[in-house]
This record gives C-alpha cells, structure tokens and sequence, in this order.
C-alpha cells in the first residue's frame, strides 16, 4: 500500500515532479562538475606550475651565510663548497620520488674566450680574451638509478622557459655549448683574418685553459631566457668541471616537484613535531617535506624553498578552489530552495488527502515518512541525472582550462546523491513538519 500511494502521488503530479527533479539535477549537475575539477584542479595545477620552473634549490651547506632578497639568491656563483655529482641518483630513492619530476645540476664560473669562424690558435692567441660567464648543466640527460633503470632529466625540464630561439641544444658528449642571444649578438667571429660582428651557428667559442691547449666549443644553439643566462654560455655539466677544474661536482641543484600547497601544519619546523605529527608531515607531498626527504639523501647539502614559485601555486590553488566551492554552494542552495517550494505547493495541494489519511487512522509519523520518501525517491533520479549532465560539464571545464577533462569517480557519484537526499530533506523539511501538523476534521470540513 505504501509504494501504491508513492507511486500514485508521481502518476497524478507529473508536473511538480519534474520541476523539482529538474531543479535538482540542475544543482547537482553543477556541484559535481565542481567537485569534480576541485578533486582534479591540484594535479592539473602542480603541472601547469612546473612550467614556472624549479621549486626548490639544493646548495653546499657550507654556504651558511645567506644573501637573499625577494627569493632570489644574490650570493657569488663560485664562492664556497661543492657538491658531489655522483650522489645525485639518490634524489629519486626518496619517499616521494615519484613527485620529483626533473633535476638539473649547474656549475657556473668565468672564463677568458674567444669567438671564430673556425679554430685558428694564431688568430685566438693574438686577439684579446674578453672574461665571459659560463654556465655547466644538463641538457637532457640519462641518469641511472640504483634500481638499475634510467632517469632523464635536464635543462629543458627543470627550466622550461629557456628557449632555444635558433639551433638546438648541445650534445652531452661533444664539444658544443649554446649561446646566450644577447651575448651572440655582441660577439664577433674572425672570418679570413677579419672580424666581423655577430656570431653566427658553427663558429667557434674558443676557451683559454691556462695549462692546456684553448678548448674549441661549437655554437649549437642560442638560447631565449629572458635572464641572465641571455649573457652567458652554456655548456654540458662535464665540460664545465673540466674548465673550472672541478671533476664530479656542481654548485646549485634546481628540483621541480610536484606538490601540496602548504598550510599552517606544513609550515611548523620537523624539529618541533611529535613522532605521530612527523610521521604525518613526512607523508605528505608538502615541498617542505619533500625538501627536507632530499637533504637527508643528500649529505652536506642544504634544500631551500624557492618562495616565489611555491607560495604562487599555493595561491592560486587556494582561490580555484575557493570559488569551486562557493559555486558548489550556491548551486546547492538554490536547488534546496526550488525542492523546498515545489514541496510546498505539493503539500497544500495535497492537504485533503492528508487529511483523509488521518482521519483513517494514519499518524503524523506515517504521513512524514511517505513524503518524506516521494522526496527522496526524486532526489535520487534528480541526483543521478545531475551527475551524467555534471560530468559532461566538468569535461568542458576540464578541456577549456586545464587542456584535460576529469575522470568520472564512483566517489564523486556517491557524494552527489548524499547532498541530492540532504538538499532535497532540508528544503522540504518546513512544509513536511507542516503537513504532519495538519488536523484531519477542519481540512475535511472545507476551512
């Protein structure tokens, strides 16, 4: 008898019925492409971010004294300890080593060299040697694990705005560099003893090495920064080591992680935390945490944040995902709003068949419960149709922002129908406490 009457109630008021599953799975459409973005939207971000750059710098922990100003170290290239290139794998054995996505080691100092049309000592010796800055990294390099498998990584990861505006990058193993575009454009290459200005791709950098014979370096490439490294050459790791005569070492480490933006528990310093609380910061991708699981591998190094990338994502995930929740809850309160006026207007239409359920012996308790259940019964349908029209959504969301739409998630799913059946109880919950108040004999008298 009870499904009789429920089913009755949809066959005789098909029209309130559909508003009010329409208003739901309006609502529920827009909280679950919300939501499902918002459950995306930190992925999404963190590698929408990486292409700011490296978010942590490894230096010598012998560097104690600092010099940084507005997240810029300012503190000479070639002053201080080094570090040892052969430790670098043990990055990737860390507890988060999935997170860490590219590493790139850089060894910077100044060098005496030359730029000509082609190696000619003659022309090199009797020429002056301007002192120009160099810079040693990787461009894309193999890194092999201890696991046995091989890591690649380099220059283009970690910085991937520097753009090679002409040429290409140099090879690892061969005497190449790349040349910063304002510095090519200042240089000149001596063409049949003559010097003409611009260097141009194939000439030749010619390096001094005071106890050996000047290294010949093939321009490659001209690189597109938008910094510093505009000015300068650039050359493999190894090279590198070879010129400023430090075999195996590097002096900066540029990590780009993917991480958790940080909140006041990320902040707190590890030394200050419980073994619990430790436990709970360590397994968290923070790139606090994922900072300090690197030095520990790392000896002698010591792991800074770089602020203005780290804090920047943190933001601005912040506030995305701030607004998809205050969309989410409008959507939500309005559709609370239409089922709470769509209920009413059922119940005061419906008050002389409550009145004869009463006077028949039904209790307030009954008549709760059957509309309370056409309620749910409609959240259900509502919440389920809201979901298939919400995905759809959060497909276009996902594309037009992120490039990417969301998967669809059985949580998501479960989540939608939870907050259809809440909307829909809490919207109806005054005119159902008023149909159970309704007294049967003046109702089926007329007044």
């Amino acid at each position: 008898m009870f499904l009789r009457l429920v089913a009755d109630s949809f066959r005789r008021r098909p029209r309130h019925k559909l508003l009010t599953g329409a208003a739901l799975a309006l609502g529920m459409a827009v909280a679950t492409a919300a939501l499902s973005v918002s459950l995306d939207v930190g992925d999404r971000l963190s590698h929408e971010f990486r292409s700011l750059g490296a978010n942590l710098v490894v230096t010598p922990q012998a560097d104690t004294l600092p010099l940084e100003i507005g997240g810029v170290d300012y503190r000479p290239v070639n002053a201080g300890a080094y570090l040892p290139e052969s430790d670098l794998p043990k990055i990737k054995t860390v507890f988060w080593h999935n997170n860490i996505i590219a590493f790139t080691p850089t060894l910077e100092f100044s060098a005496k060299a030359i730029a000509t049309h082609g190696f000619v000592a003659d022309i090199a010796r009797s020429s002056p040697w301007p002192s120009m800055h160099m810079i040693g990294t990787w461009a894309s390099h193999a890194v092999p694990l201890p696991d046995g498998s091989k890591f690649e990584t380099g220059a283009a990861k970690t910085n991937p705005w520097w753009r090679i505006s002409q040429g290409r990058w140099f090879a690892e193993s061969a005497q190449e560099c790349v040349v910063g575009k304002n510095l090519g454009r200042k240089l000149g290459t001596y063409i049949d003893g003559k010097f003409v200005p611009g260097l141009a791709l194939g000439d030749y950098l010619v390096v001094d090495r005071p106890s050996e014979s000047p290294l010949a370096l093939k321009a490659v490439g001209f690189l597109d920064s938008g910094g510093l490294e505009d000015d300068a050459i650039i050359v493999p790791l190894s090279i590198a080591q070879q010129l400023d005569n430090k075999p195996n070492q590097y002096r900066q480490l540029y990590v780009s992680a993917l991480t958790k933006p940080e909140d006041d528990f990320a902040r707190r310093s590890p030394s200050t935390m419980s073994p619990d609380e430790l436990e709970r910061w360590s397994c968290s991708p923070y790139v606090s945490s994922i900072a300090y699981s690197i030095k520990q591998v790392l000896p002698g190094s010591d792991v800074r944040v770089i602020r203005r990338v780290a804090e920047g994502e943190g933001r601005i995930l912040t506030r995305v995902r701030t607004l998809l929740w205050l969309v989410t809850f409008a959507a939500l309160l309005a559709a609370a709003l239409a089922v709470g006026a769509s209920s009413a207007a059922s119940v005061i239409e419906r008050r002389t068949e409550i009145g004869l359920m009463k006077a028949l012996g039904a209790g307030s308790g009954m008549v709760g419960v059957l509309l309370a259940a056409e309620q749910l019964l409609l959240a259900i349908a509502g919440g389920a149709a809201g979901y298939a029209l919400g995905i759809f959504l959060a497909r276009l969301v996902g594309e037009k922002i992120f490039g990417a739409a969301p998967q669809p998630s059985l949580l998501v799913l479960v989540v939608i129908v939870g907050l259809a059946a809440a909307v829909t109880l809490a919207g109806s919950a005054i005119p159902l406490r008023r149909a159970a108040r309704y007294e049967p004999a003046p109702i089926l008298r007329g007044e």
